[in-house]
């Protein structure tokens, strides 16, 4: 559990809330349970470096404030517009037997002994986070799931996943798919066009030129009939004695 010190603040104006953010740090509010909404400040640096773990917003924090320690939940943080920094956060009392609703992380392990992603199998995840409802004391850091042993075509549901009696998914009625483990993607490769083989000898030069003259390359019948001709042409004529 992350620990971090906060100091109440009590500003009236919308003035003194800057001066605490250009303090470097963040105003914040703790409410929930009985008692009235607390009204804190914190180390900007300290904040950003928590908001940059994973799971900010579902895991317990507890805040130092005056020497006392209090346990709290974050649920909401404001960000600036331009520069995109933390500029309020928001804070839920984490009070014995209170169920509160909040999304779980899903965590998947021991992928390198799935047979059925070594044999090129691509898990599908469904829902990278559960919502769940359960006491703010009981909220679990993730949920878990083993790919040991898994192979191509099985599936994981939210029925497969052992929760406390009192956390329960706010989704009732139907047993939801969470990850399924699907067979691999074949690309087929395009084919390759078929290149003309080039005619050989004279003859195949002959083509390739009259193509590219855009003439159209005489048959083999039709040279032959050429040829006679232009032999017979050539023929000198015989003089009737």
């Amino acid at each position: 559990m992350n620990s971090i010190d906060a100091s109440i603040r009590n500003n009236k104006t919308k003035g003194q809330l800057n001066i605490i953010r250009n303090n470097g740090n963040v105003p914040a509010i703790i409410y929930g349970g009985k008692e009235e909404n607390q009204k804190i400040f914190l180390s900007k640096k300290l904040l950003k470096s928590l908001i940059e773990k994973e799971n900010f917003l579902s895991n317990i924090l507890t805040l130092t404030i005056d020497g006392k320690t209090q346990n709290v939940l974050p649920r909401e943080v404001k960000y600036h517009i331009i520069s995109d920094e933390p500029t309020h956060v928001d804070f839920l009392r984490v009070l014995p037997g209170v169920k509160i609703k909040i999304d779980v992380p899903v965590n998947f392990i021991n992928q390198e002994k799935s047979p059925g992603l070594k044999r090129g199998g691509v898990l599908n995840i469904v829902r990278r986070k559960v919502e769940l409802r359960c006491p703010s004391e009981k909220i679990p850091e993730n949920l878990t799931i083993d790919l040991e042993g898994v192979d191509i075509g099985e599936s994981f549901k939210i029925s497969s996943i052992k929760l406390d009696s009192d956390v329960t998914p706010t989704i009732q009625g139907r047993d939801f798919v969470i990850a399924t483990l699907a067979a691999p993607t074949v690309m087929k490769e395009p084919e390759k066009p078929v290149e003309a083989e080039g005619a050989e000898g004279e003859e195949g030069a002959d083509n390739v030129e009259a193509a590219a003259d855009g003439e159209k390359p005489a048959s083999e019948g039709e040279k032959k009939d050429g040829d006679d001709k232009k032999s017979a042409e050539k023929k000198p004529t015989e003089e009737k004695k």
